[in-house]
């Protein structure tokens, strides 16, 4: 993991920027339907970044060697990025 971290912040930084800079735009989500949508998304995020941070992929589900770290990094920044659009869209605008 200590691999992952020194190898991708830098990535993981720039997804944090960006995803704040999209939220900001976008701002939060209006209406029920879009709400649903956004926190089931965020869940499988939050799930998929665990189970990579974990390594909970057993058996057939494992990626080995350098497709799994792609895929793994993947899911670290797909999570920082809507973490960053989150914070951004919480940001009040200036009228």
């Amino acid at each position: 993991m200590l691999l992952l971290v020194s190898v991708a912040w830098p990535g993981l930084l720039a997804a944090l920027l960006i995803g704040a800079g999209t939220g900001r735009w976008a701002g939060l989500p209006a209406g029920r339907g879009p709400r649903v949508a956004a926190a089931l998304l965020a869940l499988l995020v939050l799930a998929a970044g665990a189970a990579a941070l974990a390594g909970l992929a057993p058996g057939p589900l494992a990626v080995p060697g350098r497709d799994g770290f792609r895929l793994e990094t993947a899911s670290l920044m797909l999570a920082a990025y809507l973490a960053g659009c989150v914070l951004g869209a919480l940001v009040p605008r200036r009228a």
